[in-house]
């Protein structure tokens, strides 16, 4: 087997998965703990770097881990940062690569967790070979990597791609950034619940919701519910669909993609949102830019395709010998 590995870590609001990936994007070990979004950051990365050399002992085999790439909401890739994180309680700024390198002296780089998936999709999935593609994010909020000419974007601040914080609606829903409307806060796991929330108070409908306790309501129940027949969660992902749907049109009114591949946990709700959201988004599009972009599903494996677009991330670097004294932890 390939014994030069690299570490994939995606960090999200609830939880933080991470694995051993090879050099054709497979990832051979991996875990995963909970987030605990309020612990400060140094409490957080001690417990990874716990986790994470658990995992390496139970590998069974010898290798090579050469570096590691971090996808994390808020991160600034030039300057290796989590900055004003949304659903992290971090703070202003924490310096993440400085953080890691306390417990593993190889290179490590961060980068925005939907940028991740971009690399991952383009290096290992369905976007190889393209130039011009945007990866949408779908899960406790909503992120996107954007490439074009074949370079992923971050644009004069470093955060290109933050379609998750675009006014859906300027007098909608308050989100956690401060702003009002913004488009997580509709198209994501955690903006279908409020959906279905507000549904279940404005409809008649029967549905097996109502038995429910707010605090008991998942994406994941309202997905079952859905193909099911119930329909109030259809009605939640419809109306999830149509948002999702009419800004991944203006999207491409500025840059005309290829594709557009949707990941995370809500993609995981195939047709029931993929159908209905290219249907809006046709809709909404400039005749210009109908039958030119195609809106998928991601590639990569849901279950891993997180940690393989952060492992892309140190891969890409460490083949650009953007590191001249690379290092390396050789494991037994």
């Amino acid at each position: 087997m390939d014994t030069d590995l690299v570490l994939g870590i995606d960090i999200g609001g609830t939880n933080t998965v991470f694995g051993l990936v090879d050099r054709a994007g497979i990832a051979v070990h991996a875990g995963a703990v909970p987030t605990q979004a309020g612990d400060a950051p140094e409490i957080f990365v001690a417990r990874l770097a716990g986790a994470v050399d658990n995992l390496i002992r139970e590998f069974p085999f010898s290798f090579r881990l050469s570096g590691i790439g971090i996808g994390v909401p808020n991160a600034h890739h030039g300057r290796g940062t989590v900055e004003k994180s949304v659903n992290l309680n971090w703070g202003e700024k924490v310096d993440l690569v400085s953080l890691m390198r306390r417990y593993y002296e190889i290179p490590v780089s961060v980068t925005n967790d939907a940028k991740a998936a971009a690399l991952g999709e383009m290096y290992f999935g369905k976007a190889r070979g393209m130039s011009d593609f945007i990866v949408v994010t779908l899960g406790t909020g909503m992120g996107a990597g954007i490439v074009v000419g074949g370079n992923l974007l971050y644009g004069a601040s470093g955060f290109a791609g933050e379609l998750g914080h675009t006014v859906a609606d300027p007098q909608g829903r308050p989100c956690a950034c401060g702003k009002k409307g913004c488009l997580e806060t509709y198209v994501s796991a955690n903006g279908l619940v409020r959906t279905v929330k507000d549904l279940l108070h404005e409809r008649p409908d029967a549905s097996r919701l109502r038995a429910l306790g707010e605090g008991e309501i998942t994406s994941k129940m309202v997905f079952e519910l859905a193909l099911d027949g119930d329909a109030i969660a259809l009605e939640a992902f419809d109306r999830t669909a149509y948002l999702l749907g009419m800004k991944l049109a203006d999207a491409v009114a500025h840059l005309s993609p290829e594709a557009i591949f949707l990941a995370g946990g809500l993609s995981a709700a195939g047709d029931i949102l993929l159908k209905p959201a290219r249907r809006y988004m046709n809709e909404f599009l400039f005749r210009s830019y109908r039958e030119t972009v195609s809106l998928v599903l991601s590639g990569l494996d849901p279950a891993t395709g997180p940690i393989v677009g952060a492992a892309a991330l140190i891969r890409q670097e460490l083949e650009a010998e953007k590191y001249p004294e690379k290092g390396g932890k050789e494991t037994v």
